[in-house]
């Protein structure tokens, strides 16, 4: 037991280390999801037959999550190579920064909703490009873009991998999470907001030039797929609400349905065309690294999981803090230093739904601490780290002007849930 803790605390620091130690955070987690359960089939006193048992069934569990991630990121990157996003984009027109500024986050907002946040995020700061001249004024922007999408993305059974992984594993239901967690995760946009509205000042300057894409759309195509991309991704909640089949298996078969269209709407064009168009390519522009992750990182949390160490961590926790809520604004928190996917799932195999049912007052919570903690560092989300990389932003800079903005909204949304679930 104790070395399969040291290999996931070894892994875990790597992971949340790895812009400075340099080493992939996909590797890390599938090495800790490999030595972890050799270890455990070792040492199991139930034999390694039950260990393979326990194992295919993490397994079917973690599958259930990659299918989805892998369906709705290749429909997202379909609809972008379609200029469906312009649809969207194209309709701004605000001439003062702070109008700009409040329109791009609500964008934000509502898009991560629909999307998920690191997605929105890369689509939103990639915008910003187009709009605004002055790196500084981007920078500042793509900090707001972070914490408006991780505040959206965590009312939306879609909008975050944590809370999609919850949605998934049964813990919380798609009309509950989006009454639950929309006042606060409004108010964690709102505050930054209005802190802000007292600060900036400005016009939009626009750059000198903008690039455009090599390969010509038309207004019908961008309207059509971005129609059909995001009614596909709004389409996964209805199936499973109406069939109670596993949300993988719609996405499937609306990711089917999208590639049919495209395929019709393109086989006139080109061959050159054509291929920079097909679902196929869009497949290959996924992050495959993250899915990876994602793959090795659940199979490791699951080990523990297995062996009955996380629910003994629960009731450890129980009997120190006992205090629920406390106990979920720390995994909020500690979001901000370590990614928060290992932090949902092993959550999730502390507390069983046997004890804590589905839309318990611990699931929603969790969604959105988990969902909204990581903003307040720039590495404590992926969409942070998306935006990281886009406009080169500095861990210190981020945590000096974006932090306590994220840091205000977070626990104002604490305080907006807290209340709301007790007076409902």
């Amino acid at each position: 037991m104790i070395a399969i803790s040291c290999v996931f605390v070894v892994a875990y620091i790597l992971i949340a280390t790895e812009h400075y130690v340099k080493i992939n955070k996909s590797a890390s987690a599938l090495l800790a999801a490999g030595l972890m359960w050799t270890i455990w089939s070792v040492v199991s006193p139930m034999g390694v037959e039950h260990v393979i048992i326990e194992l295919n069934e993490k397994l079917a569990e973690t599958a259930a999550i990659v299918f989805f991630l892998i369906s709705a990121m290749t429909i997202v990157e379909v609809t972008d190579a379609h200029g469906g996003f312009e649809v969207i984009t194209s309709r701004i027109k605000a001439t003062k920064l702070i109008s700009l500024l409040w329109v791009i986050s609500f964008i934000a907002f509502f898009l991560s909703a629909i999307l998920d946040n690191m997605t929105t995020t890369i689509v939103m700061v990639t915008l910003m490009k187009k709009i605004l001249k002055e790196h500084t004024q981007r920078l500042f922007f793509a900090g707001m873009i972070v914490i408006a999408a991780n505040a959206g993305g965590a009312w939306s059974p879609i909008g975050d991998v944590t809370t999609t992984m919850l949605w998934i594993g049964g813990q919380i239901t798609t009309l509950e999470i989006m009454k639950g967690v929309f006042i606060p995760s409004v108010v964690n946009i709102l505050i930054p907001l209005i802190i802000t509205s007292f600060i900036m000042k400005g016009n939009v300057v626009a750059p000198d030039t903008v690039e455009s894409d090599g390969t010509p759309i038309s207004e019908f195509e961008k309207n059509l797929m971005f129609c059909l991309g995001m009614g596909s991704l709004m389409f996964v909640p209805i199936f499973k609400g109406i069939t109670h089949l596993p949300p993988y298996l719609g996405i499937l078969l609306a990711l089917g349905f999208l590639w049919l269209v495209g395929n019709i709407l393109h086989r006139n064009k080109p061959d050159e065309e054509r291929d920079t168009l097909r679902l196929a390519k869009a497949l290959k522009r996924i992050d495959m690294a993250s899915v990876v992750f994602f793959i090795g990182i659940l199979l490791a949390v699951a080990t523990m999981s297995a062996n009955g160490q996380l629910p003994s961590l629960a009731a450890w926790l129980a009997e120190k803090l006992n205090n629920q809520s406390l106990i979920v604004i720390i995994i909020g928190l500690a979001s901000s230093v370590v990614d928060n996917i290992p932090l949902v799932a092993a959550t999730m195999g502390m507390y069983p739904l046997s004890h804590f049912p589905t839309d318990s007052f611990i699931w929603e919570f969790l969604a959105y601490c988990a969902g909204t903690g990581g903003s307040i560092l720039v590495i404590g989300s992926a969409a942070g780290v998306a935006a990281m990389g886009i406009e080169k932003i500095n861990f210190f800079w981020y945590a000096k002007k974006i932090g306590p903005l994220a840091l205000a909204g977070y626990f104002g949304g604490i305080a907006a849930y807290l209340l709301q679930h007790m007076l409902l």
